[in-house]
């Protein structure tokens, strides 16, 4: 279920009928937050990118399919 609110005044007014039972807590979480990456976890990101785009560039690629029949037959 999607329910939209508006900020109005540093609170969140929502105007969106709900079958929700009287007294339901919900939590909304903002539509565009981020991607909650820490400087850290973003420099790794970004270095398995370049190593991905190397390893293209050089050829050395594996067949999805071929990936999955091995993890499937495990």
């Amino acid at each position: 279920m999607t329910i939209k609110a508006r900020v109005h005044a540093g609170r969140l007014i929502i105007d969106e009928p709900t079958n929700l039972p009287e007294g339901t807590e919900v939590q909304l979480l903002p539509l565009d937050p981020g991607d909650w990456l820490d400087d850290a976890d973003r420099a790794a990101l970004h270095k398995a990118l370049a190593q991905s785009e190397a390893d293209v560039k050089a050829g050395r690629l594996l067949d999805a399919t071929e990936v999955l029949k091995g993890l499937r037959s495990r």
